[in-house]
């Protein structure tokens, strides 16, 4: 069971479900047949294609990367790298967001939550949490439970241990909040680390349109050092964002609590590891944690 630290995160709009291709999502076709007597196997073209998006993965989208982001989020998220064992997580943390739960606190009460639940219906119709529809579009914006209590607790841990659920699960975790940081983050020259600061400023804070979102925090760094992209330094850039963060994080109760920045994300920018590169050592919430 996740420690009691969990913070939720908190968005402050429903995502559009757009195509993320301004982002750095590679959008895959089969080859042209142009040349008479041409002929790929569709396995051998899935190869190629995941071989070339793998080799396109510079930063925190490598795999093994993404896996060290996961288990950093998870450790502020959930007191444990077992980020995987979040699936079935659900509770609500008394934010007012309502349920927070899952891989990345898909919340009731700002949408994503919706979403999730709209995607797996599509995949998988009648799933044990199709039901729960009509009341999750009533609660949204609220942290009212109408509708959903005594039972949608119990059947998302039910649902947890559906493969398509965990797989929209992750697919809206990429589409919402990893795919669109560290594609802004490679767009501002940032590399891993930096990547990874805007994935959890946004898995927090959402990108909203108010003075604490992930677009108000960058623009509040912004005003204060260039990005790489704009001749800036990256630690000096990266510590403005830091300081930006922070400053979000104290304007609201829930987060003030500072530690997944000050003893975690600042303890790899003080020590030059920009690339995210094992062995790791920080701490959050005063729990020290290690991947080596």
């Amino acid at each position: 069971m996740p420690a009691p630290h969990r913070h939720a995160a908190r968005r402050d709009t429903r995502p559009v479900r757009l195509a993320l291709v301004a982002f750095g999502v590679t959008l895959t076709t089969s080859p042209t047949t142009a040349n008479a007597g041409t002929h790929t196997h569709p396995v051998v073209r899935q190869e190629v294609s995941a071989t070339r998006q793998a080799a396109a993965a510079t930063g925190l989208d490598d795999p093994a990367k993404k896996e060290i982001a996961m288990q950093l989020i998870s450790s502020a998220e959930n007191s444990s790298l077992n980020w995987k064992a979040q699936y079935r997580y659900i509770e609500d943390v008394g934010d007012g967001c309502g349920y927070t739960a899952g891989i990345i606190g898909f919340c009731s009460g700002t949408g994503d939550m919706l979403d999730l639940v709209e995607l797996y219906t599509q995949r998988k119709p009648g799933n044990v949490l199709a039901k729960y529809l009509p009341a999750l579009r009533e609660v949204n914006g609220t942290d009212s439970h109408d509708g959903l209590d005594p039972n949608f607790a119990e059947d998302w841990a039910t649902a947890a241990s559906d493969p398509a659920f965990k797989q929209a699960q992750n697919d809206e975790r990429d589409r919402v909040y990893f795919n669109p940081a560290v594609g802004r983050g490679k767009a501002d020259g940032i590399g891993t680390l930096g990547q990874f600061a805007y994935y959890d400023a946004i898995v927090m804070h959402g990108d909203g349109d108010d003075s604490t979102s992930f677009g108000s925090i960058r623009k509040r760094a912004l005003a204060r050092a260039k990005p790489p992209s704009q001749g800036g330094n990256e630690v000096t850039y990266l510590n403005a964002f830091l300081d930006a963060r922070v400053w979000a994080m104290r304007q609201e109760e829930a987060h003030s609590d500072t530690s997944r920045v000050d003893t975690a994300q600042r303890v790899f920018l003080r020590k030059g590891n920009l690339n995210l590169d094992p062995p790791l050592d920080w701490k959050v919430y005063g729990d020290s944690y290690h991947i080596g």
